[in-house]
């Protein structure tokens, strides 16, 4: 046996046995067919095909033997005994196998092998001890149902457990060695001439032949289990049949055993051995009848049966029989023997016999006997069930039913009638909590408490299969019949209503199964988390979600949906999963796979054949609910699948919609499915042929679900499987029903589309991943021929391998998830199931998740592209601004410039959005972060992309355009200045030479004095050639004309009365209700009112920073601004559209905003005018001419001096400059990519750091501020955000000086290679060939480069070293006044603000809730749809009830799934209903509010300044509706948002 056992590779299972959960586990070998190479494999193919139902289990062999027995020379000494190495006799197989299983693995080997119709083992020998065991437990699990001609019901029949069924024995065994195969005859003796069955392993079967090593002493055991049909049937009563392997000379106690038990025994002999004490014996008593079965008589026999007075008539000789006739004398025997002998025994009894005779029996464990004590205690209470399940299981039933209503009516506030929604709610929290008190006051019963015991010891996995077996006995005493009753009444719905709705309740009432002590211990540890934390009672509870998910692990089944109370226990799941993420650790990746269908398709026993997991299968409507088992991933198969274990749900049969009318079903059937589908990854809609005109009505809820599923994000693959479909050419022949189920399907989805209003839904393959040539699945009846006596059909058990190959491909393609975030999927599921509008109340957590990663990673990519053209932006800006200062501007005019910079920028942003376009596709193709749930946004995100590259386009176009006319109104300037500065030049070197003319040596007096006379006479020449003044208030009132010129008559007339500016824009911009605004009920005028203010204000505030920042920039006016401004207006009114706002509204605006821009604009341009006024400048150079000259008179050196000049009149105010547009950007980058990224991250994070901030400040007018003036609060918020980040570590002047360091490197190279340039002889050139290495970065004053290039003597060389050292001190000196000063000078400098740059990113679209007035909190600028995380109660919006006058504190989260209407001006004043928002507001998306925690927040707000409030609004304080919320409750709300 070792050697065997070695060669077989089991030697190491024979100590440590094979588990169930190993033979389960998902490897290489369970979806691969590799042919089998060595011996070692055959166990393990054996193991596969049986766990499949395979026939060919038994014909196991490697590849390699075949071409051992290719040879037809055999030797002529050689037979059936011939050494294979590499064959194994079938048995041999078996019993290795048998020897090396744990018993829970060899009970589900036995029933797998009874549903095959093979004979299973009933003593096991053990060579290694000569010791057989008696497996009666492993054989406890099977149960056969079948008809006895002997029944008087001919519609009735039989269902029992084989191990407790009595009934006549007959064994067949062997003595000596015949030349008749006994096993072969004895399937012979069991089979209709139509159906025959390999029920045992013969000499003419694949590897039969070969001798066995180790199987010799196994007695077999079969049944003949009639069906009631006097043609079929071989005998009309059932018989159990026993057959030893072996010799009985060697195997003397088997045969005692059989000879014991038997009713008949038919001896198959050799004549030699006749005469032999084995023969005498047995022959002289009753019982057994010994029948021998010979090949021919001879006299050697006839002398033995004298000599043992042997009855000749129990002789049975083939001679020249055929094996029919031959067959057909031992069936006759057999009859006989049974109709003239009551003896019937069962196999417990059996077990008895065996254990007189020294057999083992494997049930006489200690585990396995101390766990049937437990059971026992539990299953003896048990005389009523229905009366068992009130007393002992008393937290279930009534009321459980009644917290599974409430917990729907929260979210669906059908019988809300007219109480207000908290006052609703609240009244249903209470009567939750009332349960819930009444479940905790009911005493843990005895029953439970010896359950979770029994649970809790290491014999557990044999007291829940003691349990189920004992609960299934008493079952199988009424649920049989009534299902059948159930079955049959079903044909005949509309005429049988009452008695099936009765019989449905009937068998609910009388199921008792393991699971509803699983469910008593759920409703225990829900009750007992509903006491606070240190109560005794929950405490002493809280261990029960580990044994739970220990018992997952072991491979027992968790009930996902209770089918009772149609309800999922939240708070039971999340502790059970979240044990079975603790207990596996990091393996906790998982894929589902569901399958759905109607009643008694046989959805059970598709799983259980697939996956070899173990849901119940009976007839009728078995499962309720739906139960999810977990099979393991073998380590070599986890990286492939992407997964750990897989996770396999079954569901409760759909009713058709005539079954659902009797109990309102269909509502619970919805449900299921929605669930089911919305967790699964594969999804097998299961179809019998039978039922297919059932089928299709069923499948309109699975297209519902699909339809659900897809529209929250999730398109999984859907397989259909026909069942009972037996042709081998039923793929290419159901081509055409398949073409005909998909237009089904079409048109069943575009109903769905249409009831769920998503009509972009118009086929199937719109919401699921359906291929019609792989997606169906056609699989032959489960039997093969009649049952009891058919096996499972080939067909149906290849069909079904098939079907799970395919499913592991479809897995390959998916990502999985976590326990956890399985966990989250189920309880955000089945809140939106809860809802009977699922689409609009689905609030899902994976997917806010999900959601915000790609937000966050999308304002990833939105900032970069925003940092670049930035950047690209001012460099294009400095160079159009340098245009012509260092070069010969007639070549390339600054038009030509400017277009190509708009070309390069055309280019640089296309660029930008392609790799934003790529950066989408690229993410989404990584499919982790669950992306597959964000499939809806990705569009909104690419036309974001599009919308930011458009935005930034207009922005530098605008940027540039805008520069061009400064250049343009700057050379006007500069030509004058030049005029000036070259005169005064020529004037200063004529006085040189004219003072030079004079010998004597003049003194410094002499040289000032004859300075000043040329310079005043100079001046004189000079004067009256500067700029012409403008009038700019006429420019601003034209460019307002021409941008109203297309608005018609009736604004023309109006523009006709304004002849200027002047009266226009002065003090407050005040809104009244005096037709500017659009008729509105007086209800809504106020808050109209209000908010037109608001929105007016914010404008104008916008409008006076820019033109502020215009002043700061000391550039002349251009037409550019007021153009910018205009605008503004134009954009701000449209995003305002929902106001309505009038003609006149709006020119009254405009004409204010454009009354103070247009003298702002007139004060900048005069003053412009003024700082650029020639003579002032020629003034400002005064003292430097002068002193040129004076060191030119005297030939001193001027480097020193020129270099101090250029540094402080070019470098330094350009380096300003530079610091100045850079910093702004430079510090928000530093917010959006540091510390604060998580806030800066997306608009929600964004959203809850502000409410967060608010709680922690908690100020009543903090909370005033940032409701009413939101974007002034926000951008405080943000500014002092900036403040607090930027005031630690001397962080500001860190960035500052990194900024200078880079800045004064480039200066530094600049010097040096431009002082390099052989080209190069003076100054002049030297300071042109600087400027323009630094033309992209720094804006130079043309006068002042100009002056310090003239009037000098300077030496190139020495000029630029003292450069050098003018950099250094001017390095210095900046750094220096950097640090003196004060934050709020540095931050209100920058003509880009930190704050603006943030507050754009975060605002967003700027829509808020059209109910509380929220802020919209979407990613991207492009989405389809506004969303709000945290709704408010709508008082906060000053809403008040118009007769009371009090606050409203309704919540339109909540509003939006009630029975309530509301009415407004978007109405017409009519009212309209809550729940139908949607047709009002397409472009929100209110998710729901199930619960009070949700919105807890600004319910405490409301709550604690609710009198501070009313007196701000002018109204009465609202009544609270809501229980005492805590600053912690509000604080969870957040972190659930």
């Amino acid at each position: 046996m070792k050697r065997l056992l070695e060669n077989l590779g089991l030697a190491e299972c024979y100590g440590k046995k094979l588990t169930l959960h190993t033979v389960l586990q998902i490897n290489k070998n369970s979806v691969t067919d590799v042919p089998v190479q060595c011996l070692s494999d055959l166990p393990w193919l054996f193991l596969k095909r049986l766990m499949l139902l395979q026939r060919t289990a038994m014909s196991v062999k490697c590849s390699s033997s075949d071409e051992a027995e290719d040879s037809e020379w055999v030797d002529d000494q050689a037979g059936a005994d011939s050494d294979y190495p590499q064959l194994v006799n079938p048995l041999d197989i078996l019993t290795a196998v048998f020897l090396c299983s744990d018993s829970f693995l060899q009970q589900e080997m036995i029933m797998k092998m009874s549903m095959c119709q093979f004979a299973i083992p009933l003593l096991l020998p053990n060579s290694d001890n000569n010791q057989s065991t008696l497996l009666l437990w492993a054989m406890r699990d099977i149960v056969k149902k079948y008809r006895p001609h002997s029944m008087s019901d001919p519609t009735g029949f039989v269902e029992e457990r084989v191990v407790l069924s009595d009934l006549p024995l007959v064994s067949f065994v062997r003595l000596g060695r015949g030349n008749i195969s006994k096993s072969e005859i004895l399937n012979k003796v069991l089979s209709n001439s139509q159906q025959y069955t390999n029920t045992f392993v013969h000499f003419n079967m694949a590897c039969g032949n070969i001798k066995k090593e180790i199987s010799n002493g196994l007695v077999e055991m079969a049944w003949y289990l009639p069906c009631g049909n006097e043609n079929i049937d071989v005998f009309p009563e059932p018989i159990a049949i026993a057959n030893l392997r072996g010799d009985i000379q060697n195997f003397e106690t088997q045969f005692s055993f059989l000879c014991e038990a038997s009713t008949a025994v038919f001896v198959f002999f050799e004549s030699q051995f006749l005469d032999t004490q084995l023969i005498s014996v047995p022959s002289q008593k009753p019982t057994p009848q010994l029948f021998f079965v010979g090949d021919s008589n001879n006299n050697s026999i006839k002398a033995t049966v004298n000599k043992l007075n042997l009855k000749k008539s129990n002789f049975i000789f083939k001679a020249s029989q055929n094996d029919a006739d031959f067959v057909h004398k031992i069936q006759s025997k057999l009859q006989d023997t049974i109709n003239n002998n009551n003896h019937k025994t069962s196999v417990v009894r059996l077990a008895e016999i065996a254990q007189k005779l020294g057999i083992l029996v494997d049930e006489d464990g200690k585990e396995c006997q101390r766990a049937k004590k437990s059971a026992d205690k539990i299953t003896s209470k048990i005389e009523d069930i229905v009366q068992f399940k009130k007393e002992e299981l008393p937290l279930q039933g009534e009321i459980l039913m009644k917290l599974a209503k409430l917990e729907k009516e929260e979210c669906r506030l059908k019988n809300i009638d007219d109480k207000k929604i908290d006052d609703y709610k609240n009244e249903l929290q209470m009567q939750k909590k009332k349960l819930r008190e009444e479940q905790c006051r009911k005493d843990i019963s005895v029953t439970m408490s010896c359950f979770i015991s029994a649970i809790s010891t290491p014999e557990r996995a044999y007291f829940l299969k003691w349990l189920r077996i004992a609960l299934e006995n008493r079952s199988h005493e009424v649920l049989p019949q009534l299902r059948e009753q159930y079955k049959q009444k079903c044909k005949d719905v509309c005429g049988n209503k009452a008695e099936i709705a009765e019989l449905d309740k009937k068998i609910s009432h009388s199921s008792l199964g393991v699971e509803h002590f699983i469910r008593e211990m759920s409703q225990l540890y829900e009750a007992a988390v509903s006491l606070p934390e240190d109560s005794p009672s929950r405490k002493q509870l809280e261990h029960l979600p580990r044994l739970c998910a220990e018992l997952l692990l072991d491979g027992f089944s968790l009930e996902l949906v209770d089918g009772d109370s149609s309800n999922i226990p939240e708070k039971w799941l999340s502790g059970v999963f979240s044990e079975l993420n603790t207990l596996v650790e990091s393996k906790n990746r998982i894929k589902v796979v569901t399958v759905l269908g109607v009643q008694s398709s046989g959805k059970s026993t598709l799983l259980n054949t697939m996956f070899g997991v173990q849901f119940a299968v009976s007839s009728g409507r078995c499962t309720r609910g739906a139960f999810m088992q977990l099979i393991k991933v073998a380590d070599d198969r986890q990286a492939v699948l992407k997964c750990d274990y897989i996770v396999i749900i079954d569901t409760e049969g759909l009713k058709s919609p005539e079954l659902a009318q009797l109990d309102n079903s269909h509502e619970h059937d919805n449900e299921l499915a929605t669930l089911v589908v919305g967790l699964s990854d594969v999804t097998i809609v299961n179809i019998a042929m039978e039922n297919s005109t059932e089928m299709k009505d069923i499948l309109q809820i699975i297209v519902h679900a699909f339809l659900r599923m897809k529209e929250i994000g999730k398109k999984h693959t859907c397989l259909f499987v026909h069942q009972n479909v037996a042709d081998v050419s039923a793929h290419d022949s159901n081509m055409r029903d398949r073409k005909f189920l998909l237009e089904q399907l079409d048109e069943m989805t575009q109903a769905a589309a249409k009831m769920e209003n998503k009509l972009e839904f118009s086929k199937f393959t719109d919401v699921m991943n359906y291929d019609t040539e792989t997606g169906d699945h056609y699989i032959p009846g489960l039997w093969h021929g009649n049952p009891p006596m058919a096996p499972v059909s080939i067909g149906y058990s290849e069909s079904v391998y098939n079907l799970k190959k395919q499913i592991m491909e479809i897995f390959r393609r998916y990502e999985s998830y976590n326990i956890n975030e399985f966990l989250k999927w189920t309880k955000d599921l089945w809140t939106a199931v809860k809802f009977e509008n699922f689409i609009f109340s689905f609030r899902n957590s994976l997917v806010a998740d999900a959601y915000m990663k790609l937000c966050t990673e999308y304002n990833g990519w939105d900032w970069t592209l925003r940092k670049q053209m930035h950047t690209w932006a001012l460099e294009a800006e400095t160079k159009i601004l340098n245009h012509g200062k260092f070069e010969n501007s007639e070549k390339c005019t600054i038009e030509v410039v400017h277009c190509h910079l708009l070309q390069e920028a055309e280019i640089e942003l296309s660029k930008g959005q392609d790799e934003m376009n790529d950066k989408i596709k690229s993410y989404y193709q990584q499919r982790e972060g669950h992306v597959e749930l964000v499939e809806k946004y990705r569009q909104d995100f690419i036309n974001s992309a599009t919308s930011l590259k458009v935005e930034l386009s207009n922005s530098v176009t605008s940027k540039l355009d805008a520069a061009v006319s400064r250049r343009n109104g700057m050379i006007k300037v500069e030509v004058i200045k030049k005029t000036y500065m070259d005169t005064m030049e020529k004037k200063v070197l004529n006085l040189l030479k004219d003072c030079r003319k004079n010998d004597s040596d003049m003194s410094d007096d002499k040289l000032d004095e004859a300075f000043e006379k040329m310079w005043n006479e100079t001046v004189r020449t000079l004067a009256g050639t500067g700029l012409k003044q403008q009038d700019i208030k006429t420019k601003v009132l034209l460019h307002l004309r021409m941008s109203l010129k297309s608005r018609g008559s009736s604004m023309a007339q109006s523009l006709d009365k304004v002849k200027d500016l002047n009266s226009h824009g002065h003090g407050d911009f005040v809104v009244k209700n005096d037709g500017l605004l659009s008729t509105i009920l007086k209800f809504f005028s106020a808050q109209k009112i209000k908010r037109v203010q608001e929105m007016s204000d914010n404008l104008i505030r916008d409008c006076h920073e820019f033109v502020k920042e215009k002043r700061e920039c000391n550039d002349d006016y251009d037409d550019t601004y007021i153009r910018r401004i205009l605008n503004m207006i134009d954009e701000n009114l449209k995003d305002n559209e929902d106001l309505k706002l009038k003609e006149d509204f709006e020119l009254s605006l405009k004409l204010h905003i454009c009354g103070f821009a247009s003298r702002e604009f007139q004060e900048i341009h005069n003053q412009f005018i003024e700082e650029n006024n020639p003579q002032t400048t020629l003034e400002n150079f005064k003292q430097t001419y002068r002193s040129d000259f004076i060191d030119l008179y005297r030939e001193q050196d001027q480097c020193q001096r020129k270099a101090d000049d250029f540094m402080s009149n070019c470098l330094k105010p350009a380096l300003e400059r530079y610091i100045s547009e850079n910093l702004g950007m430079k510090m928000a980058d530093k917010m959006v990519t540091g510390e604060n990224s998580a806030i800066f991250g997306s608009r929600t994070t964004f959203q809850i750091s502000i409410l967060k901030n608010l709680l922690d400040e908690f100020k009543f007018e903090t909370y005033l501020n940032f409701i009413s003036s939101y974007k002034k609060f926000v951008k405080a918020f943000i500014l002092d955000k900036i403040k607090k980040h930027f005031s630690v570590e001397n962080r500001m002047f860190t960035l500052e000086e990194n900024i200078i360091n880079e800045v004064i490197s480039e200066i530094k190279q600049a010097i040096e290679e431009a002082g390099q340039d052989p080209k190069i002889n003076g100054i002049k050139g030297f300071i042109e060939n600087f400027c323009k290495k630094l033309e992209k970065k720094f804006v130079f004053p043309k006068d002042a480069v100009d002056k310090i290039s003239t009037l000098n003597n300077a030496n190139l060389k020495r000029f630029a070293e003292c450069l050098q050292c003018s950099v250094m001190d001017m390095d210095k000196s900046l750094k220096a006044s950097f640090q003196a000063r004060d934050f709020q000078s540095k931050i209100d400098s920058p003509p880009t603000k930190p704050q603006d740059v943030l507050f754009k990113r975060v605002h967003g679209c700027g829509k808020q809730c059209p109910f509380c007035k929220a802020p919209c909190e979407a990613g991207g600028d492009k989405h389809t749809k506004h969303f709000v995380s945290i709704h408010r109660p709508e008082g906060l919006g000053r809403y008040r009830f118009d007769d009371s006058e009090k606050l409203v504190t309704d919540i339109c989260s909540s509003l939006v799934h009630s029975n309530l209407s509301f009415n407004c001006e978007d109405t017409k004043d009519q009212w309209h209903p809550y729940k139908e928002y949607g047709k009002i507001y397409p472009d929100w998306q209110i998710d729901p509010d199930p619960s009070i925690e949700a919105s807890a927040y600004w319910k405490y707000v409301m709550a604690e300044f609710n009198e501070q409030f009313a007196e701000k609004y002018n109204a009465k304080p609202a009544e609270i509706p809501w229980v005492k919320i805590t600053k912690a409750d509000a604080e969870k709300c957040l972190n659930i948002s």
